[in-house]
């Protein structure tokens, strides 16, 4: 069984009108960067040593005027807009690419001793294509802590062209934020963008794209760090908890293969998935991890081949988005029997991650995947202990269907309980599954791919209805 894809899903980066207006909360995290978007000026950026500096075409371009040797001798450097604080966690993206392919510096040190109190000093591989880089690091102890940001271009051995644009410093927030983000990129919210006034928007608008609702993310994104990075960055900004879906294992979905595709063999998906998790870094986040990994992996032409990816996806979240509290997906409650599915998830990591989902994609009740989960639970406690659960309720308004293919877009379904955060149970009652987004080609979803929103299936999902 076999769900979802967001494969179609448009660009996080695509230029949309915002339908939600979330005013950021006081305690949202601070941007320490004075001009990161070089809109009309790169105010307060100074060029140092052999470079010039200008604001082009909403961009930074850096000019290295001359061959130096060192990395320093060719730079730009900016004040942050506040001291940092030692101990403290913070991510540094940005955007960049150059004229030619050489390996740069970027620096995060302190102003008053910068070449023997640095906080970050990471090399950056520049290409001749725009790529998105995003960089944790740990403030360091110092005496006084006014820092600024370098971009130190020297040792190419040439005079390239580099040029800058989305430049971020911001510090993870000390407390996990307890809200859920709302995102006005999701496809519910950029259909509702883009039909403005007709009662479909509306209805979609105040039913689902006011919804938290977790983004998928998977090999559709030619940049992955950009698509991650612009989408915790934002809910970060506004001290929420983004929720991503990683979804790119070899051969997924294999049971009913309308939702094909991943990575091309293990080695791709661990640089796919290291990726996917240095993106996050050191911020706060909720991860559900590869719907139908395990459930599916009986599916595939190597069990225990998947089985073995999937741990090491674990333990690759865990080592670099350990601030992420990671969900291994363990399908639904009529799929694979209990016992069996502890065992998967045993081989499969779950020691690692915070727990399980269920029902992802799927309509199975609350109550049917709660007693699931229990059971689960129970053959967990006898070897890694039992976990926290979440269940997915974005169409389980009306529980399951019993006709042909009832797992892909069938008829009469429902909404679900709103996301939201329990004290007894399963832990969060989420949306992973993004409500109107199809199945598949398939009942009320014909000639609709895996991943494509339909304001169809949506309005069906809203009221119940066939």
């Amino acid at each position: 069984m076999r769900f979802i894809a967001a494969k179609a899903a448009a660009a996080l980066t695509a230029v949309v009108a915002a339908v939600l207006v979330v005013p950021p909360p006081a305690s949202a995290a601070a941007q320490l960067i004075g001009n990161g978007v070089f809109t009309s000026s790169t105010a307060p950026w100074q060029a140092i040593g052999q470079t010039a500096v200008t604001a082009e075409s909403g961009r930074m371009r850096v000019n290295v005027t001359s061959v130096v040797a060192n990395p320093w001798d060719a730079m730009v450097t900016s004040p942050t807009t506040a001291a940092l604080t030692a101990g403290k966690n913070y991510t540094l993206s940005f955007d960049a690419y150059s004229t030619t392919a050489f390996k740069a510096t970027t620096t995060v040190q302190y102003v008053a001793t910068p070449s023997s109190n640095q906080s970050l000093a990471a090399p950056v591989q520049l290409t001749t294509g725009s790529k998105r880089y995003s960089i944790p690091f740990v403030a360091a102890a110092a005496t006084s802590t006014a820092a600024e940001v370098t971009f130190q271009l020297g040792g190419s051995g040439g005079t390239p062209t580099v040029r800058f644009d989305n430049v971020s410093l911001m510090e993870t927030q000390t407390t996990r934020p307890t809200a859920l983000y709302v995102s006005d990129k999701s496809n519910p919210a950029q259909y509702v963008s883009t039909h403005q006034g007709t009662s479909e928007a509306t209805a979609i608008g105040s039913n689902i794209a006011n919804k938290p609702i977790f983004e998928w993310f998977g090999g559709w994104f030619t940049d992955l760090t950009l698509a991650v990075d612009t989408y915790v960055g934002a809910a970060q900004a506004q001290d929420k908890l983004p929720m991503l879906v990683a979804y790119n294992i070899p051969n997924r979905d294999a049971c009913a293969n309308q939702s094909g595709g991943g990575a091309g063999d293990a080695a791709g998906y661990h640089t796919w998935i290291t990726e996917f998790a240095k993106a996050i870094g050191t911020r706060h986040a909720i991860v559900v991890l590869e719907p139908d990994g395990t459930a599916a992996a009986s599916c595939a032409d190597d069990p225990e081949g998947q089985y073995a990816m999937l741990l090491d996806a674990t333990q690759v979240l865990r080592a670099q988005a350990p601030n992420a509290w990671v969900y291994l997906d363990a399908g639904n409650a009529t799929w694979v029997a209990a016992d069996d599915m502890a065992t998967r998830l045993v081989k499969s990591g779950i020691a690692n991650t915070r727990g399980f989902s269920v029902n992802v994609s799927n309509y199975i009740t609350t109550a049917n995947s709660e007693t699931y989960s229990v059971a689960v639970n129970g053959y967990l406690s006898g070897t890694v202990g039992a976990k926290k659960y979440v269940i997915d309720t974005s169409r389980n308004g009306n529980g399951p269907w019993s006709g042909q293919d009832s797992w892909c877009n069938p008829p009469g379904r429902k909404l679900g309980s709103a996301p939201v955060k329990q004290t007894t149970g399963a832990e969060y009652l989420f949306w992973v599954k993004v409500p109107g987004d199809s199945d598949g080609s398939c009942n009320l979803g014909q000639g609709i791919p895996a991943g494509t929103f339909s304001p169809d299936l949506a309005m069906a999902l809203i009221n119940g209805s066939s």
